[in-house]
């Protein structure tokens, strides 16, 4: 039986879609009847960043509790800083503002803040690559889209790997009267998009439910009022798992479109549940899984768009449960055992 180690960073106190794909990844690796531990790495704030890379490079994981640790699976960044023989990554994203995000990070700096923030971001540059070049047996990317941000920022090929739903009791109790979204509350999610679809004429009279929490919320509800939509939309703060479930089990559909996510497991999940997803052209990951009627609708990212793409599976319910149906199936694609077999089976030492 080997001792499989899954290590991930994370700041203090966050639970973040990172976390939910670590514990989900151990639950999988016992289940294939391994060992398992998460190891969780600093993840420290900006300016910081160099004793974040050390700390993760000095980590121990060659052993927990006494026992050797056989293989390593590293994720999110700088968890692939570990140091083992037997060590893949699993990544969903590397420090976003240094490579994809960086225009949009740096353009409010002042030039002196430019000049230093660019410094720090051509050393993370040259960190990375050593340990994805040093450190690796194997590099799996979470999409397509992480896949390329790779082959294009650091010259890493990669092998595309979809983290399947984490391991809930998903169901479908039908096609109910509100469409569900399911996020942090960051700029970045653009919910404010959806509140603005939900505004044009073609999407009066749909509802919604938002689920999470985070650091727009307030300006978020404080637009749903200026949009008057506060009669239709309601804030329904982070919830458990099992109240997560509950709305996937009994909305319309679910919304979801962010910009440029790494993966988004909350399009797996929806299918999981039976529920078609309408997303956006510009999403990422989410925009690989959803085929435009087939199982939910992708338009471009405009409130005219998406509100006419929500309307019509709202006003018609059985074209939310065709394209919940095939939903559903391609959901069955993505396993737990065929992850575990990838990252962890083929990479121990017979």
């Amino acid at each position: 039986m080997a001792l499989v180690a899954v290590v991930t960073s994370s700041p203090p106190s966050v639970e973040g879609g990172h976390m939910v794909i670590a514990r989900a990844l151990v639950e999988a690796v016992k289940a294939a009847g391994h060992d398992a531990e998460l190891v969780t790495t600093p993840s420290n704030p900006f300016g910081q960043q160099a004793s974040e890379y050390l700390a993760t490079w000095r980590t121990n994981v060659r052993e927990i509790g006494g026992r050797p640790v056989d293989h390593v699976v590293s994720l999110r960044y700088p968890s692939y800083a570990v140091r083992h023989p037997s060590h893949v990554c699993w990544l969903n994203h590397t420090m976003r503002e240094y490579y994809d995000l960086w225009d949009e990070f740096s353009g409010p700096l002042s030039p002196q803040g430019r000049l230093k923030e660019g410094v720090r971001r051509r050393l993370m540059h040259a960190a990375d690559n050593w340990c994805f070049r040093h450190h690796l047996k194997a590099m799996y990317a979470q999409s397509t889209t992480v896949q390329a941000r790779l082959k294009r920022w650091n010259a890493v090929a990669s092998t595309v790997l979809y983290p399947p739903a984490p391991q809930r009791p998903y169901r479908c109790e039908g096609y109910g009267d509100f469409i569900f979204v399911v996020s942090r509350l960051a700029p970045l999610k653009r919910i404010d998009l959806i509140l603005q679809a939900l505004a044009t004429p073609a999407a009066q009279g749909v509802r919604c439910v938002i689920a999470g929490e985070g650091e727009a919320e307030g300006a978020l509800r404080a637009e749903a009022t200026r949009l008057g939509l506060a009669d239709r939309v309601t804030f329904a703060g982070r919830g458990s798992d099992a109240q997560l479930v509950d709305y996937l089990a009994t909305c319309r559909a679910v919304c979801f479109v962010p910009k440029r996510e790494d993966y988004g497991f909350v399009t797996v999940e929806a299918f999981s549940a039976g529920k078609a997803v309408v997303t956006v052209t510009d999403s990422g990951g989410p925009a690989e899984l959803v085929v435009d009627g087939v199982n939910g609708r992708v338009t471009t990212p405009e409130p005219a768009a998406l509100g006419q793409a929500l309307a019509d599976l709202y006003t018609d319910p059985l074209i939310a449960q065709r394209l919940g149906a095939q939903a559903l199936i391609t959901a069955g694609r993505f396993t737990w055992t065929g992850v575990v077999d990838t990252l962890v089976t083929q990479h121990l030492q017979p």
